[in-house]
Order: structure tokens, then C-alpha cells, then sequence
């Protein structure tokens, strides 16, 4: 939802070069909670931290299923900026032309890791979900393709495929 909002106030941005912070702040938030809900998928206890940089390090070194993209990784500092900066710092304007890149690149990274509405690729295969749905508790297995994304990427490690 956060980046579906900040798409929908770059669209309409209401004549207000201010209100572009707000979109930023949205997409920093999206890519913030992907990462710590990867994180705790592997039983990591995530910092009370805002800084994409320090949750990157901690995707790679706890081995966390999730594809960071040298864009995320490159930009961390930038986007950690857009969390505190655009809500706190009355002179702080993100520019245009750095917002319509990150919206991309955001996309991208969440399209890397299947995070979309429609199933992921692996899910097509029947085998695949079945096991996925078996590593859900029988309340949580009816639910929508967006879940199930997210769900595999939570238990892709201990699904059992063909074994």
C-alpha cells in the first residue's frame, strides 16, 4: 500500500512540489517493510531502525530470501534520508527526477521478488503452492495472490519440493 500511495500522489501531485516528499516518504516506507518482514521470516529480530542501510547488511548476513538490486543497495543512504528528511525538515524538496527513478527502481525490486497482485511464476507450478499452503496454518491458506507472494518468500526455505 505504501508504494501504491506514493504512485498516486506522483500522479497528482497537486501543484505542490512539497507533496512529492510525501511520495517519497511512502516509497522509502515500502521498501523499509518489505525488507524487515523478509528479515523476521528468518528469525531475525529487526532494530528499531529506519536506515535501508543497516537492514541491507542484515539481509546479507543472515541469509534473508529476498534479491536485493543494486539500485536498493546503492541508494540506501538516499532512501533512509527520505524518512526522517521529508516529514521533519521544512527546507528538504526530494527532486523530481530522483523520485521518478526510484519509483521504477522500486518496482523493480519488488517485481525481482514477486511481490505484485497477480501469482509469481513459481506459484503457476501446482506442486509449489500445495507445499506453500501446507506450511500455512488452515486459517491463513485462503487468501489472495499478493499473500501467497509474500507468504512464499517467508517460507521458501522450508517448503518441500520434490523430496
Amino acid at each position: 500500500m505504501d508504494y501504491e500511495t506514493a504512485v498516486m500522489i506522483w500522479r497528482n501531485p497537486y501543484n505542490d512540489e512539497m507533496i512529492l516528499n510525501n511520495a517519497a516518504y511512502h516509497l522509502q516506507q515500502a521498501v523499509e517493510k518489505i525488507i524487515k518482514g523478509a528479515l523476521e521470516c528468518v528469525g531475525v529480530t529487526v532494530p528499531n531502525t529506519h536506515k535501508i542501510s543497516k537492514l541491507v547488511k542484515l539481509v546479507s548476513d543472515h541469509g534473508a530470501s529476498l534479491i536485493l538490486t543494486d539500485w536498493v543497495d546503492d541508494h540506501s543512504e538516499m532512501l533512509s534520508a527520505w524518512e526522517a528528511q521529508t516529514r521533519y525538515d521544512m527546507d528538504f524538496l526530494v527532486e523530481k527526477r530522483k523520485l521518478d527513478v526510484a519509483l521504477k527502481e522500486v518496482k523493480a525490486f519488488f517485481e525481482i521478488n514477486g511481490i505484485q497482485d497477480e501469482p509469481r511464476k513459481e506459484l503457476e507450478d501446482s506442486a509449489v503452492k500445495e507445499s506453500l499452503l501446507e506450511c500455512l496454518p488452515k486459517e491463513k491458506r485462503d487468501c489472495s495472490d499478493f499473500e501467497l507472494n509474500c507468504y512464499y518468500i517467508m517460507f521458501k526455505k522450508k517448503m518441500k519440493i520434490g523430496k
